[in-house]
Protein backbone atom coordinates (compact mmCIF):
# COMPACT_ATOMS: atom_id res chain seq x y z
CA UNK A 1 0.00 0.00 0.00
CA UNK A 2 1.17 3.75 -1.12
CA UNK A 3 1.92 6.39 1.22
CA UNK A 4 -0.62 9.24 1.78
CA UNK A 5 1.97 11.22 0.45
CA UNK A 6 2.97 8.93 -2.71
CA UNK A 7 -0.69 9.13 -3.23
CA UNK A 8 -0.68 12.87 -3.64
CA UNK A 9 1.90 12.50 -5.69
CA UNK A 10 0.61 10.67 -8.04
CA UNK A 11 -2.50 12.71 -8.47
CA UNK A 12 -1.06 15.50 -8.94
CA UNK A 13 1.93 14.40 -11.61
CA UNK A 14 -1.31 12.55 -13.84
CA UNK A 15 -4.24 15.02 -13.73
CA UNK A 16 -2.25 18.54 -12.86
CA UNK A 17 0.99 17.93 -14.62
CA UNK A 18 -0.38 15.69 -17.13
CA UNK A 19 2.33 12.94 -16.83
CA UNK A 20 1.35 9.61 -17.98
CA UNK A 21 1.74 6.48 -15.75
CA UNK A 22 4.06 4.65 -17.11
CA UNK A 23 6.76 7.36 -16.10
CA UNK A 24 5.25 8.01 -12.91
CA UNK A 25 5.46 4.35 -11.96
CA UNK A 26 9.05 3.85 -13.07
CA UNK A 27 9.78 7.69 -11.38
CA UNK A 28 8.26 6.00 -7.42
CA UNK A 29 9.26 2.42 -8.31
CA UNK A 30 5.21 0.73 -8.08
CA UNK A 31 3.42 -0.83 -10.67
CA UNK A 32 1.14 0.93 -13.03
CA UNK A 33 -1.89 -0.76 -11.43
CA UNK A 34 -0.84 0.79 -8.48
CA UNK A 35 -0.66 4.38 -9.78
CA UNK A 36 -4.27 3.81 -11.68
CA UNK A 37 -5.64 2.65 -8.63
CA UNK A 38 -4.22 5.92 -6.51
CA UNK A 39 -5.63 8.03 -9.91
CA UNK A 40 -9.47 6.23 -9.72
CA UNK A 41 -9.24 6.80 -5.85
CA UNK A 42 -11.97 9.06 -4.45
CA UNK A 43 -9.63 9.44 -1.28
CA UNK A 44 -6.13 8.91 0.33
CA UNK A 45 -5.30 5.04 1.46
CA UNK A 46 -6.41 4.37 5.07
CA UNK A 47 -5.11 1.56 7.11
CA UNK A 48 -7.54 -0.92 8.35
CA UNK A 49 -6.39 -3.48 10.64
CA UNK A 50 -7.60 -6.51 10.38
CA UNK A 51 -10.13 -7.89 13.17
CA UNK A 52 -8.41 -9.92 15.99
CA UNK A 53 -10.14 -12.01 18.79
CA UNK A 54 -8.96 -10.03 22.20
CA UNK A 55 -7.95 -11.67 25.14
CA UNK A 56 -10.99 -9.66 26.99
CA UNK A 57 -13.71 -10.96 25.23
CA UNK A 58 -13.33 -14.48 27.34
CA UNK A 59 -13.72 -12.46 30.65
CA UNK A 60 -16.07 -10.01 29.98
CA UNK A 61 -19.23 -12.16 31.02
CA UNK A 62 -17.19 -12.05 34.10
CA UNK A 63 -16.35 -8.69 34.60
CA UNK A 64 -20.26 -7.28 33.88
CA UNK A 65 -21.21 -9.98 36.70
CA UNK A 66 -18.90 -8.53 38.84
CA UNK A 67 -19.97 -5.16 38.17
CA UNK A 68 -23.63 -6.08 38.50
CA UNK A 69 -22.59 -7.32 41.96
CA UNK A 70 -20.41 -4.28 42.87
CA UNK A 71 -20.14 -0.92 40.26
CA UNK A 72 -17.37 -0.01 42.25
CA UNK A 73 -15.58 -2.77 42.19
CA UNK A 74 -11.48 -1.74 41.86
CA UNK A 75 -10.35 -3.02 38.47
CA UNK A 76 -7.15 -4.90 40.23
CA UNK A 77 -9.11 -6.67 42.40
CA UNK A 78 -11.75 -8.21 39.48
CA UNK A 79 -8.90 -8.60 37.48
CA UNK A 80 -7.56 -11.29 40.30
CA UNK A 81 -11.45 -12.23 40.62
CA UNK A 82 -11.54 -13.71 36.66
CA UNK A 83 -8.22 -15.08 36.51
CA UNK A 84 -6.59 -12.16 34.64
CA UNK A 85 -2.71 -12.84 33.37
CA UNK A 86 -2.45 -9.97 30.35
CA UNK A 87 -1.64 -6.50 30.55
CA UNK A 88 -3.61 -5.03 33.33
CA UNK A 89 -3.84 -1.59 31.85
CA UNK A 90 -5.56 -3.27 28.91
CA UNK A 91 -7.71 -4.90 31.53
CA UNK A 92 -8.06 -1.09 33.29
CA UNK A 93 -9.22 0.56 29.87
CA UNK A 94 -11.76 -2.03 29.46
CA UNK A 95 -13.24 -2.06 32.80
CA UNK A 96 -13.28 1.65 32.81
CA UNK A 97 -15.48 0.60 28.94
CA UNK A 98 -17.85 -0.86 30.51
CA UNK A 99 -18.51 0.24 34.33
CA UNK A 100 -20.69 3.05 33.03
CA UNK A 101 -23.35 0.64 32.26
CA UNK A 102 -23.36 -0.50 35.47
CA UNK A 103 -22.08 2.52 38.16
CA UNK A 104 -25.05 4.75 38.72
CA UNK A 105 -24.27 8.62 37.32
CA UNK A 106 -23.23 11.18 39.49
CA UNK A 107 -24.08 14.51 37.89
CA UNK A 108 -22.40 17.52 39.45
CA UNK A 109 -24.07 20.92 39.54
CA UNK A 110 -22.47 24.49 38.98
CA UNK A 111 -23.14 26.21 42.16
CA UNK A 112 -23.28 30.04 43.02
CA UNK A 113 -23.26 31.50 46.15
CA UNK A 114 -25.40 34.37 47.42
CA UNK A 115 -24.11 37.05 49.87
CA UNK A 116 -23.56 36.44 53.37
CA UNK A 117 -25.26 32.64 52.98
CA UNK A 118 -22.57 30.24 54.17
CA UNK A 119 -19.33 29.66 55.57
CA UNK A 120 -17.92 26.26 54.50
CA UNK A 121 -15.94 24.32 57.21
CA UNK A 122 -13.18 21.55 57.14
CA UNK A 123 -10.34 20.39 59.23
CA UNK A 124 -7.06 20.55 57.31
CA UNK A 125 -4.27 17.89 58.78
CA UNK A 126 -0.83 19.84 57.61
CA UNK A 127 1.80 16.93 57.28
CA UNK A 128 4.40 18.87 60.06
CA UNK A 129 4.82 17.80 63.61
CA UNK A 130 4.79 20.59 65.87
CA UNK A 131 6.28 20.67 69.08
CA UNK A 132 4.21 20.82 72.01
CA UNK A 133 6.24 22.04 74.85
CA UNK A 134 7.61 19.02 77.08
CA UNK A 135 5.63 16.25 74.74
CA UNK A 136 6.38 15.16 71.60
CA UNK A 137 5.41 16.75 68.56
CA UNK A 138 2.36 15.91 66.84
CA UNK A 139 0.00 16.71 63.63
CA UNK A 140 -2.37 18.93 64.82
CA UNK A 141 -5.38 20.05 63.13
CA UNK A 142 -6.15 23.48 61.44
CA UNK A 143 -9.85 24.49 61.68
CA UNK A 144 -10.10 26.36 58.24
CA UNK A 145 -13.23 28.35 57.37
CA UNK A 146 -14.33 30.05 53.70
CA UNK A 147 -17.11 32.75 53.10
CA UNK A 148 -18.49 31.18 49.81
CA UNK A 149 -19.93 34.31 47.97
CA UNK A 150 -16.08 36.29 48.45
CA UNK A 151 -13.75 33.19 48.99
CA UNK A 152 -12.60 34.72 51.81
CA UNK A 153 -10.15 32.67 54.00
CA UNK A 154 -10.20 32.06 57.87
CA UNK A 155 -7.68 29.55 59.49
CA UNK A 156 -6.50 28.81 63.03
CA UNK A 157 -4.44 25.43 64.42
CA UNK A 158 -6.31 24.34 67.24
CA UNK A 159 -5.61 21.54 69.78
CA UNK A 160 -8.30 18.53 68.89
CA UNK A 161 -11.27 17.82 66.77
CA UNK A 162 -13.27 17.31 70.37
CA UNK A 163 -16.54 19.42 70.16
CA UNK A 164 -15.24 22.27 72.73
CA UNK A 165 -12.39 23.10 70.47
CA UNK A 166 -14.20 23.24 67.28
CA UNK A 167 -16.74 25.71 68.75
CA UNK A 168 -14.39 27.30 70.44
CA UNK A 169 -12.29 27.89 67.41
CA UNK A 170 -15.29 28.67 65.14
CA UNK A 171 -16.18 31.82 67.52
CA UNK A 172 -12.39 33.10 67.88
CA UNK A 173 -12.71 33.73 63.35
CA UNK A 174 -15.92 34.22 63.36
CA UNK A 175 -15.40 37.19 66.24
CA UNK A 176 -12.54 38.17 63.93
CA UNK A 177 -14.73 38.34 60.69
CA UNK A 178 -17.14 40.95 62.80
CA UNK A 179 -20.23 38.73 61.06
CA UNK A 180 -21.95 35.66 61.75
CA UNK A 181 -22.57 33.70 57.94
CA UNK A 182 -26.65 32.40 58.19
CA UNK A 183 -25.62 28.66 57.51
CA UNK A 184 -22.61 26.79 58.55
CA UNK A 185 -21.54 23.95 56.06
CA UNK A 186 -20.03 20.86 57.58
CA UNK A 187 -19.07 17.39 56.39
CA UNK A 188 -19.95 14.50 58.96
CA UNK A 189 -16.93 15.35 61.70
CA UNK A 190 -17.73 13.51 64.70
CA UNK A 191 -17.08 16.93 67.03
CA UNK A 192 -19.92 18.69 64.91
CA UNK A 193 -22.42 15.15 64.61
CA UNK A 194 -23.11 12.12 63.13
CA UNK A 195 -26.36 11.17 61.00
CA UNK A 196 -28.38 14.48 61.60
CA UNK A 197 -27.65 14.15 65.59
CA UNK A 198 -25.58 17.08 66.89
CA UNK A 199 -22.89 16.84 69.30
CA UNK A 200 -23.58 18.51 72.84
CA UNK A 201 -23.16 21.80 72.79
CA UNK A 202 -23.75 22.28 69.02
CA UNK A 203 -27.01 22.90 69.11
CA UNK A 204 -26.90 25.98 71.94
CA UNK A 205 -24.25 27.54 70.25
CA UNK A 206 -26.05 27.59 66.80
CA UNK A 207 -28.60 29.05 68.67
CA UNK A 208 -26.94 32.10 70.08
CA UNK A 209 -25.26 32.98 67.02
CA UNK A 210 -28.39 32.72 64.98
CA UNK A 211 -27.19 30.52 62.62
CA UNK A 212 -27.68 27.11 61.19
CA UNK A 213 -25.15 24.41 60.97
CA UNK A 214 -25.82 21.43 58.09
CA UNK A 215 -23.77 18.59 57.68
CA UNK A 216 -23.57 17.72 53.97
CA UNK A 217 -24.76 14.06 52.90
CA UNK A 218 -21.63 11.58 52.28
CA UNK A 219 -20.39 11.48 48.59
CA UNK A 220 -21.09 15.11 47.38
CA UNK A 221 -18.10 16.85 48.01
CA UNK A 222 -19.12 19.23 45.48
CA UNK A 223 -20.76 20.85 48.15
CA UNK A 224 -17.75 21.88 50.54
CA UNK A 225 -15.41 22.26 47.32
CA UNK A 226 -14.80 25.56 48.16
CA UNK A 227 -13.25 25.04 51.27
CA UNK A 228 -11.32 21.26 50.34
CA UNK A 229 -9.65 24.32 47.25
CA UNK A 230 -8.38 26.26 50.22
CA UNK A 231 -7.03 23.16 52.00
CA UNK A 232 -4.85 22.35 48.94
CA UNK A 233 -3.89 26.26 48.26
CA UNK A 234 -2.70 26.11 52.13
CA UNK A 235 -0.90 22.82 51.24
CA UNK A 236 0.37 23.97 48.76
CA UNK A 237 1.06 28.10 48.96
CA UNK A 238 1.31 28.47 52.95
CA UNK A 239 3.05 25.35 54.06
CA UNK A 240 6.56 24.92 51.84
CA UNK A 241 9.65 25.95 53.19
CA UNK A 242 8.06 26.70 56.49
CA UNK A 243 9.26 25.35 60.18
CA UNK A 244 7.21 25.63 63.44
CA UNK A 245 9.00 25.84 66.38
CA UNK A 246 5.30 25.72 68.33
CA UNK A 247 1.02 25.93 67.81
CA UNK A 248 1.43 29.55 68.51
CA UNK A 249 4.34 30.37 66.08
CA UNK A 250 2.54 28.38 63.61
CA UNK A 251 -0.60 30.55 63.83
CA UNK A 252 1.44 33.81 63.73
CA UNK A 253 3.03 32.75 60.79
CA UNK A 254 -0.57 31.72 59.16
CA UNK A 255 -2.28 34.70 60.03
CA UNK A 256 0.81 36.89 58.95
CA UNK A 257 0.54 35.09 55.30
CA UNK A 258 -3.75 34.80 55.56
CA UNK A 259 -4.06 38.66 54.39
CA UNK A 260 -1.70 38.07 51.14
CA UNK A 261 -3.55 34.65 50.03
CA UNK A 262 -7.43 36.98 50.63
CA UNK A 263 -5.66 39.70 48.13
CA UNK A 264 -5.09 37.37 45.32
CA UNK A 265 -7.36 37.18 42.29
CA UNK A 266 -9.75 34.61 42.46
CA UNK A 267 -10.47 33.08 38.74
CA UNK A 268 -13.71 31.66 38.85
CA UNK A 269 -14.94 34.74 40.97
CA UNK A 270 -12.75 37.28 39.06
CA UNK A 271 -12.11 39.37 41.67
CA UNK A 272 -10.16 39.28 45.01
CA UNK A 273 -11.81 38.02 48.02
CA UNK A 274 -11.10 41.27 50.39
CA UNK A 275 -12.99 43.28 47.53
CA UNK A 276 -15.87 41.02 47.91
CA UNK A 277 -15.77 41.26 51.81
CA UNK A 278 -17.66 44.37 52.31
CA UNK A 279 -20.71 42.65 50.86
CA UNK A 280 -20.37 39.96 51.75
CA UNK A 281 -20.80 40.65 55.10
CA UNK A 282 -23.40 43.20 54.87
CA UNK A 283 -25.74 40.17 54.14
CA UNK A 284 -24.36 38.03 56.99
CA UNK A 285 -26.04 38.36 61.03
CA UNK A 286 -25.17 40.39 63.76
CA UNK A 287 -22.38 39.03 66.29
CA UNK A 288 -24.84 37.67 69.14
CA UNK A 289 -24.67 40.40 72.37
CA UNK A 290 -23.55 37.55 74.79
CA UNK A 291 -20.67 35.13 73.95
CA UNK A 292 -21.95 31.53 73.24
CA UNK A 293 -20.71 28.52 75.49
CA UNK A 294 -17.56 26.95 74.02
CA UNK A 295 -14.28 24.77 75.42
CA UNK A 296 -14.78 22.86 77.95
CA UNK A 297 -16.43 22.88 81.81
CA UNK A 298 -16.76 20.62 84.25
CA UNK A 299 -17.70 20.46 88.19
CA UNK A 300 -15.50 17.96 90.31
CA UNK A 301 -14.48 17.35 93.91
CA UNK A 302 -10.41 17.75 93.94
CA UNK A 303 -8.76 15.02 95.74
CA UNK A 304 -6.24 15.26 98.23
CA UNK A 305 -3.36 15.07 95.24
CA UNK A 306 -4.57 18.61 94.22
CA UNK A 307 -4.62 17.72 90.67
CA UNK A 308 -7.64 18.07 88.04
CA UNK A 309 -7.39 16.59 84.52
CA UNK A 310 -8.18 18.27 81.78
CA UNK A 311 -8.35 17.14 77.78
CA UNK A 312 -5.61 14.09 78.77
CA UNK A 313 -3.24 16.69 81.23
CA UNK A 314 -3.14 17.26 84.76
CA UNK A 315 -3.27 20.60 86.24
CA UNK A 316 -2.61 21.75 89.93
CA UNK A 317 -4.79 23.85 92.03
CA UNK A 318 -4.75 25.17 95.44
CA UNK A 319 -4.71 22.71 97.85
CA UNK A 320 -7.01 24.75 100.41
CA UNK A 321 -10.07 23.43 98.03
CA UNK A 322 -9.22 19.85 98.32
CA UNK A 323 -12.50 17.74 99.39
CA UNK A 324 -14.70 20.67 97.63
CA UNK A 325 -16.16 21.09 94.90
CA UNK A 326 -14.27 22.95 91.97
CA UNK A 327 -15.59 24.44 88.46
CA UNK A 328 -12.92 24.09 85.28
CA UNK A 329 -13.39 26.06 82.42
CA UNK A 330 -10.89 25.47 79.62
CA UNK A 331 -10.34 27.61 75.97
CA UNK A 332 -8.26 27.29 73.50
CA UNK A 333 -5.03 28.78 75.44
CA UNK A 334 -6.08 29.01 79.12
CA UNK A 335 -6.85 26.37 82.11
CA UNK A 336 -8.71 27.92 84.92
CA UNK A 337 -10.06 26.72 87.80
CA UNK A 338 -12.50 28.41 90.80
CA UNK A 339 -13.94 27.45 94.07
CA UNK A 340 -17.11 29.31 94.70
CA UNK A 341 -16.22 31.73 92.30
CA UNK A 342 -12.89 32.77 93.39
CA UNK A 343 -10.07 31.17 91.36
CA UNK A 344 -7.57 28.50 92.52
CA UNK A 345 -5.70 27.85 89.56
CA UNK A 346 -4.67 29.15 86.51
CA UNK A 347 -2.65 27.71 83.78
CA UNK A 348 -1.32 28.13 79.91
CA UNK A 349 -3.46 25.45 78.26
CA UNK A 350 -0.54 22.68 77.06
CA UNK A 351 -1.20 20.96 73.58
CA UNK A 352 0.62 17.58 74.63
CA UNK A 353 -0.94 14.82 76.30
CA UNK A 354 -0.22 12.72 79.40
CA UNK A 355 1.59 15.72 81.10
CA UNK A 356 1.40 17.08 84.26
CA UNK A 357 1.87 21.02 85.14
CA UNK A 358 2.20 22.50 88.48
CA UNK A 359 1.69 25.91 89.53
CA UNK A 360 5.05 25.85 92.12
CA UNK A 361 2.61 27.76 94.17
CA UNK A 362 0.34 25.78 94.41
CA UNK A 363 2.92 23.13 95.96
CA UNK A 364 4.25 25.24 98.79
CA UNK A 365 0.81 25.78 100.03
CA UNK A 366 0.39 22.39 100.14
CA UNK A 367 3.60 22.04 101.92
CA UNK A 368 2.95 24.49 104.57
CA UNK A 369 -1.17 22.79 105.06
CA UNK A 370 0.70 19.24 105.56
CA UNK A 371 3.60 20.41 107.98
CA UNK A 372 0.53 22.34 109.97
CA UNK A 373 -1.36 18.55 109.60
CA UNK A 374 1.31 16.77 110.51
CA UNK A 375 2.73 19.13 113.80
CA UNK A 376 -0.81 19.93 115.37
CA UNK A 377 -0.52 22.71 117.97
CA UNK A 378 -1.05 21.04 121.74
CA UNK A 379 -4.73 21.75 123.10
CA UNK A 380 -5.23 23.73 125.96
CA UNK A 381 -5.09 21.98 129.46
CA UNK A 382 -8.46 22.80 131.28
CA UNK A 383 -8.20 19.73 133.53
CA UNK A 384 -9.32 20.60 137.17
CA UNK A 385 -11.48 23.75 136.11
CA UNK A 386 -14.79 24.00 136.91
CA UNK A 387 -17.27 26.97 135.71
CA UNK A 388 -17.99 29.16 138.16
CA UNK A 389 -21.62 29.18 137.43
CA UNK A 390 -21.41 25.87 139.66
CA UNK A 391 -20.34 27.43 142.01
CA UNK A 392 -22.60 30.40 142.31
CA UNK A 393 -25.61 27.94 142.03
CA UNK A 394 -24.00 25.48 144.68
CA UNK A 395 -23.87 28.53 147.22
CA UNK A 396 -26.91 30.17 146.17
CA UNK A 397 -25.20 33.15 145.28
CA UNK A 398 -27.65 36.15 143.76
CA UNK A 399 -27.42 36.25 140.01
CA UNK A 400 -27.95 39.59 138.19
CA UNK A 401 -31.49 39.54 137.84
CA UNK A 402 -31.91 39.16 141.92
CA UNK A 403 -33.22 35.63 141.35
CA UNK A 404 -30.87 32.99 143.79
CA UNK A 405 -29.65 30.26 141.22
Amino acid sequence: MITVEDWALIRRLHLAEGESMRSIAARLGVSRNTVAKAVRAEGPPVYVRAPQDSGIKAVEPAIRALLKENPRMPATVMAERVGWTGSPAWFRENVARIRPEYAPVDPADRISYEPGDQAQCDLWFPEVRIPVGSGKPKILPVLVMVSSHSRFIMARMIPSRMTGDLLAGMWELLSGLGAVPRRLIWDNETGIGRRNSFAAGVSAFAGVLATKIVQVKPYDPESKGVVERANGFLETSFLPGRSFASPEDFNTQLGQWLPKANARLVRRTGARPTELLPQDKAAMLALPPVQPVTGFAARIRLPRDYYVRVVSNDYSVHPQAIGRFVEITADLDTIRITLDGRSVGVHPRSWGTGLTITDPDHVDAARTLRKAFQNPAPAEDTAGMRDLADYDRAFGVALDDGQVA
